[in-house]
């Protein structure tokens, strides 16, 4: 007897979603995402943006809040089309950091530079790692050569990742060739033993958003959207769905709902996890690392912007505009833990300055940097070319950056 899930709550999980950080691809806001995620019950919502994890700081901000379990991970482009992986645990998670910063670094802006085999020696068993939607290295293979050499690249990523960590991506759009395609991805999985996961290739939150992702996809193209238009899907259906939706979308095929439930009941993790567990920072005065902190950026900030404004009606001028920017910033660091990173690094800095050692610290460090400063504005500028919104993957953590603080730090004109 069938199972009318029409009004019945259904466990599902989206596990592929990029937001408008993904620049001209996602038209959603992080915080759009997590509540339209949080409204249908879903058990949990992955952020996968394009080759770098640009938007979690907001995305985990606003899940926190509301309470809805969080993924992270990333959709990397490589040469024979893309993969996304998901982080199973903080570890996982510094391992995919390193990864992009990897990629980042082998390649240019914008264009980063990701192999597959080299990604595989990042994995170490902690990510989950999907075969991709539309662009995906699978999907590709099987448009341009057919099963047989999308079957050979599926068993390329078994050997990159290991045979339990690759899973095959299904989505449908309500194009009238998704479920042949599917059709073969779930047969092709099934000959070498995956597991297969139903996503919706998210690119936005909600189908009236539709219009706003046409518009962008244009903007991508250079194109006008009359131009456009045909290569377009024909309806707003890559928006975040709820569990009974995609029952319904995939119900020729048992189990694949379930399937992205459970991993990304497996996978969710509070982005507080990554903070470094560093030892104490020894500060003056009894202060506590964060009160330091802010005493740091006061200093700066009021020698490069002037005393804080005492009239709340002073609200368009700069100086008082960079102090709420800096107010902000410095409640981010003090939610996630971070102020004994950037006092260790700001210490190590110091020492450098004193020894007359040139501190060509990485696009992470930023921040400190400016509260040491030891970097001209014309090099700061320059790496901040490599600093992803929020966090850097400079090293195996990663860390808040500070844009404006930067600046309040740096006295070398």
């Amino acid at each position: 007897m069938a199972i009318d899930v029409s009004h019945a709550h259904v466990p599902y999980a989206e596990l592929h979603c990029r937001s408008n950080f993904s620049f001209l691809q996602g038209a959603s806001h992080p915080e759009q995402l997590v509540e339209q995620a949080q409204s249908l019950g879903l058990e949990a919502l992955a952020l996968t943006d394009r080759n770098g994890l640009y938007g979690i700081v907001r995305f985990a901000e606003a899940a926190r809040v509301l309470g809805l379990p969080t993924v992270f991970g990333a959709e990397l482009q490589l040469n024979i089309g893309s993969v996304v992986i998901i982080a199973r645990n903080p570890r996982g998670y510094a391992h995919l950091s390193s990864a992009i910063s990897a990629g980042q670094l082998a390649g240019s802006k914008e264009h980063p530079v990701f192999v597959l085999e080299q990604l595989g020696e990042f994995s170490v068993g902690d990510w989950w790692v999907m075969t991709g939607a539309r662009d995906g290295v699978v999907v590709r293979a099987l448009n341009e050569q057919g099963p047989s050499a999308a079957e050979r690249r599926v068993q390329q990523m078994k050997s990159a990742f290991g045979n339990n960590s690759v899973v095959m991506e299904l989505w449908d759009h309500g194009d009238p060739l998704d479920s042949a395609r599917n059709d073969v991805l779930v047969q092709i999985a099934h000959r070498n033993n995956l597991n297969s996961v139903a996503t919706n290739d998210v690119l936005y939150a909600t189908a009236k958003q539709h219009r706003l992702a046409t518009a962008v996809a244009a903007v991508r193209e250079r194109s006008s959207l009359d131009d456009v238009d045909a290569t377009l899907p024909p309806a707003a259906t890559a928006y975040v769905r709820s569990g009974a939706e995609q029952h319904r979308r995939f119900a020729r095929y048992p189990g694949v709902v379930q399937n992205a439930a459970e991993i990304g009941k497996d996978a969710a993790f509070d982005l507080r996890l990554v903070a470094p567990r560093l030892p104490p920072f020894p500060c003056p005065d009894d202060l506590d690392e964060m009160s330091y902190l802010r005493q740091l950026v006061q200093v700066g900030a009021t020698r490069r912007y002037g005393i804080r404004p005492s009239d709340t009606r002073e609200d368009l001028s700069l100086r008082a505009r960079a102090w709420r920017v800096i107010d902000h910033e410095l409640e981010v660091i003090a939610t996630l833990g971070f102020a004994g990173y950037f006092l260790v690094v700001w210490d190590i800095v110091q020492f450098c300055q004193r020894s007359n050692i040139f501190s060509k610290a990485a696009a992470v460090r930023l921040t400190l940097l400016c509260v040491t400063r030891s970097t001209s504005p014309r090099l700061m500028r320059f790496r901040l070319a490599c600093c992803s919104s929020g966090f850097c993957h400079q090293s195996e953590m990663a860390h808040p950056t500070s844009i404006l603080i930067l600046k309040v730090f740096d006295e070398k004109k």
